[in-house]
């Protein structure tokens, strides 16, 4: 079931570059990513799926798979309308690249061997390139080229990180060199310190780039500012979440290592500076779109914070990474319908979206009430279990820097979220108005993530405590 989970995206992607009828080709988005999420909810209840060494899930990569294959099941609906609406550019090259996306990430979070993991990971960006350049014009080819030479240096140096891994083993002369990470796993306190530490910071810098924390983030605004909707949900959602958890593994194996406390030391201040920086671009910020992206650099900090601190704050980092996807599918794709029917994303021609898109403006104010971490969403739960850790940890300063600087960023996002949906409405020049297939993932995103925050799943929360066990405590 692993291995059709991984291939039948593949297989899919195959068909539609012959596939000559243009609404079946858009139609097998949604019937591959419906069976990739009903294989995944299958797998939740199989004991410890595995293909061979290389290929499992366990706690960390079950939570990952399931919020990304939902997230990519919603674009993927959602990706029919728009596609229909977009005939004048075609989607021979974008569902292709769509579905290979899904596998390459599918892949990357089942990985069990840290150069299939590489491999992975790098072809997400091969595959999601053409996807930020589908409107094809002088700034997306820009963000475009952008995206290519940052993420590939990143991937680059985490590369560099694998082989001092490798190295560290070599060196240490009582295991056998592997990148298999259970075996890596299992000898982590025989691995020789100082190349070990080195590996890790470079696998952090590396696969940190393609995460987007700070200062690492710089193509986050250009690519999620030009990119389709849709594009920027994935990416923002599910292709951060996936960059997470390789990181999360370098943490894993620093912690079998008996170095954990250097680990989240790391990124508790990476996550400190990514939260500071998106604070302050975030203020009189004129384009709804790049707004999101300074969003997503905001909440991976947040990730890397929860993290970083341990405990009870770990556990809300898990949820985080929950609650950060699926607010994130709903703001991009609300966003892609304004910017559609106003054909621009500034303030300087978006506003009162919610008089004349009711629904799509509806729904982004709705969702930036959540991604600020407004009651009674589900951030808002996410992020308060991650101040309690800090204040219980006995880390003050900490915990009222991170109060300081999300006040910051609510006070700044609201003042462009308001700006574009309250007023009265606009005489629009293009003919777009909400559809259903345009606005039912975002409103479904919104409730589940209304659920989050006033009811959690026992089979989530079991989850999520599963998840957090594989970081608090030594293999």
């Amino acid at each position: 079931m692993l291995l059709f989970l991984i291939l039948f995206p593949l297989a899919g992607a195959g068909t539609s570059l012959f596939l000559p009828w243009y609404q079946g080709r858009s139609w097998l988005l949604p019937l591959c990513g419906g069976l990739h999420l009903f294989l995944t909810c299958l797998l939740l209840n199989s004991p410890a799926p595995q293909l061979g060494p290389w290929i499992g899930l366990d706690a960390l990569s079950r939570l990952v798979l399931i919020v990304t294959s939902l997230l990519y099941f919603g674009c993927a609906i959602y990706a029919v309308g728009y596609l229909n609406l977009r005939r004048d550019r075609g989607n021979k090259i974008i569902v292709p690249c769509l579905l290979i996306f899904l596998v390459a990430m599918t892949l990357a979070i089942s990985a069990r061997h840290l150069g299939l993991l590489w491999m992975a990971v790098e072809a997400t960006t091969i595959s999601s390139a053409p996807l930020i350049y589908y409107n094809r014009n002088r700034l997306s080819i820009e963000a475009t080229w952008k995206y290519l030479l940052l993420c590939s240096v990143g991937i680059g140096l985490a590369m560099l990180g694998m082989l001092f891994i490798a190295y560290a083993a070599l060196v240490s002369g009582a295991m056998s060199v592997s990148l298999q990470f259970d075996s890596l796993l299992s000898g982590a306190t025989i691995l020789s310190r100082p190349w070990l530490h080195a590996g890790f910071v470079f696998l952090l810098v590396g696969f940190g780039t393609k995460m987007g924390l700070a200062p690492l983030h710089s193509w986050k605004p250009d690519a999620y500012g030009e990119a389709p909707g849709m594009v920027g949900a994935l990416l923002a959602g599910g292709l951060t979440s996936v960059a997470f958890l390789a990181i999360l593994r370098a943490v894993q194996l620093m912690t079998a290592a008996g170095d954990g406390d250097m680990a989240r030391q790391a990124l508790l201040g990476m996550g400190l500076l990514s939260m500071a920086v998106a604070a302050i671009f975030m203020v009189r910020q004129p384009d709804i779109k790049r707004l999101l992206a300074y969003s997503s650099v905001e909440h991976m900090g947040i990730l890397a914070i929860g993290v970083g601190i341990g405990g009870l704050a770990t556990f809300g980092a898990m949820l985080h990474l929950v609650n950060n996807a699926l607010t994130k599918g709903c703001l991009f794709l609300a966003a892609g319908n304004i910017q559609r029917a106003y054909d621009s994303k500034k303030l300087s021609r978006v506003h009162g979206a919610i008089a004349t898109l009711p629904i799509s403006g509806s729904v982004f104010l709705a969702g930036f009430l959540a991604v600020t971490g407004s009651p009674p969403f589900g951030p808002f739960m996410s992020e308060f279990t991650i101040l309690r850790g800090i204040f219980s940890s006995g880390q003050v300063w900490i915990g009222l820097l991170v109060l300081f600087l999300l006040g910051v960023v609510f006070i700044g996002m609201g003042a462009t979220a308001l700006t574009a949906t309250q007023g009265e409405p606009v005489h629009l020049e293009t003919d777009f108005k909400d559809s259903f297939l345009l606005v039912i993932s975002p409103i479904t995103f919104l409730l589940i993530i209304l659920m989050l925050g006033v009811y959690l799943p026992e089979p989530l929360q079991s989850a999520l405590r599963d998840a957090t066990s594989l970081l608090e405590v030594q293999p």
